[in-house]
């Protein structure tokens, strides 16, 4: 039997103590995880101790934190169904998103400040085996400029959002000596209008989220990088030769990423028969390369009634093997799948940057969600050389072919780029995600 004192705080939110928790809490980590990887918030969040959630999120608990199972508290509170909770959480998410960044931000200035100035293209070229779905597809040269504690990128890739892409003519600018509040700007070139990328949540934003997790999959996927290799790519039909091409001006090893895996994990006990078949609809159409218009909500969802209480008590709990906890909300309606994807990789000694200097870029300009994968891949544990071309799967029907054509060093690059054009308007409200 396990010592079911062990774990103090884990067992006054299990019991719902909201006096002892707040007593504990005074001297005990709120970011402790019991022996099935549950945080004290974790365990409020599944048994619906609202006051406890509350109190927990005040001291600081960890939102983004996964359990022995890989869920989060949101994804607990998603499923338990309780509006107010999810927007909590919700809300919580995002200021401690902030912060994190927010602490790493003179690092990241002064990173930007030592690497010296340059112009860098990046090709998109997005391939699917779906042959319709192919046809939709966009490429986009991407442009940035780096000067300073500035960066420019222009693109006309916007974003991929209700199963569609979206076209335009942006530049994001990030300026690393502004205060934080202009420190991010977004332009749209088109209409001639700019936003601030503000930290602050407009409120209406954050219900539509909450609308969309909560008639959702709650859906955790992964790009497992633990156990892959990299052998070269051969060419030639008779006689097989390691693989070497020019990618542009940069003479480039090519190497096959073996055992890369996509691990999807979904739930859906919180979700209505018509909810699953309006996603499932949604999904099908994309993979037949066709687009259904969904239907907007006008009102908010409501709170789901709360599981049913199983009489799991907290040495029940505690005394389950590890990693298998009871249940202890509502019954998990679960699937997993794992897919081993293919990538290849360009490895380049030629090219003037380090990985190490393209993630310093990349963390800035995260708000382009198309760079999140770039970012992932990077991060692996490559070849020697600089990866001036990459084929990496973004879903699971389309790959993506990210090339460095170009990077010059060598000019003096205007400061005249990172400024908004005085003739644009700021208008607050021309990207609602960002």
């Amino acid at each position: 039997m396990a010592n079911t004192s062990r774990f103090p705080l884990h067992e006054s939110v299990f019991n719902g103590n909201l006096r002892q928790v707040s007593a504990l809490l005074r001297s005990h980590d709120v970011t402790e995880k019991d022996i099935h990887g549950n945080t004290p918030l974790h365990l409020a969040v599944i048994l619906g101790h609202k006051e406890c959630v509350h109190l927990l999120l005040a001291h600081g608990a960890p939102v983004k934190v996964k359990n022995a199972q890989g869920w989060t508290p949101l994804a607990e509170a998603i499923s338990y169904g309780e509006r107010q909770t999810i927007t909590s959480l919700l809300r919580k998410l995002k200021q401690q998103s902030r912060e994190s960044l927010e602490d790493k931000r003179p690092q990241l200035i002064q990173a930007l400040r030592d690497l010296g100035d340059f112009y860098l293209e990046l090709k998109w070229d997005f391939q699917s085996w779906v042959p319709l779905v192919s046809r939709m597809l966009p490429s986009d040269i991407c442009k940035v400029h780096k000067k300073g504690s500035c960066i420019r990128v222009d693109s006309t890739l916007v974003d991929f959002n209700d199963m569609k892409w979206q076209r335009g003519d942006l530049t994001f600018i990030f300026n690393g000596d502004a205060r934080q509040s202009k420190s991010l700007v977004v332009i749209d070139n088109e209409l001639k209008v700019y936003q601030w990328i503000r930290p602050d949540d407009n409120e209406s934003e954050i219900e539509d989220e909450v609308d969309i997790l909560m008639s959702s999959d709650i859906v955790t996927a992964t790009m497992s990088t633990k156990p892959i290799t990299f052998t070269r790519a051969q060419s030639g039909w008779l006689f097989r030769e390691d693989k070497s091409e020019m990618v542009g001006p940069f003479s480039a090893d090519f190497y096959i990423v073996n055992g890369m895996m996509i691990e999807s994990r979904k739930r859906r006990e919180h979700l209505t028969d018509e909810d699953v078949q309006k996603n499932k609809a949604v999904m099908d159409s994309f993979s037949k390369g066709t687009v259904v218009e969904g239907s907007i909500e006008s009102h908010r969802r409501t709170s789901l009634p709360p599981p049913v209480q199983n009489g799991v008590s907290w040495e029940n709990y505690i005394n389950a093997p590890p990693k298998h906890p009871p249940v202890l909300g509502r019954q998990i309606l679960y699937k997993e799948s794992r897919k081993g994807v293919k990538a290849t990789v360009a490895m380049s000694d030629e090219f003037p940057l380090t990985v190490e200097e393209l993630l310093n870029v990349l963390e800035v300009i995260t708000p382009f969600k198309h760079f999140n994968k770039l970012r992932e891949f990077v991060e692996m544990k490559l070849p020697t050389g600089f990866p001036v071309k990459i084929d990496i799967p973004v879903l699971p029907t389309i790959t993506a072919r990210i090339t460095f054509q170009e990077f010059q060093n060598d000019f003096e690059i205007p400061s005249s780029l990172f400024y908004t054009p005085r003739n644009y308007k700021e208008d607050p409200n021309r990207f609602p995600d960002l």
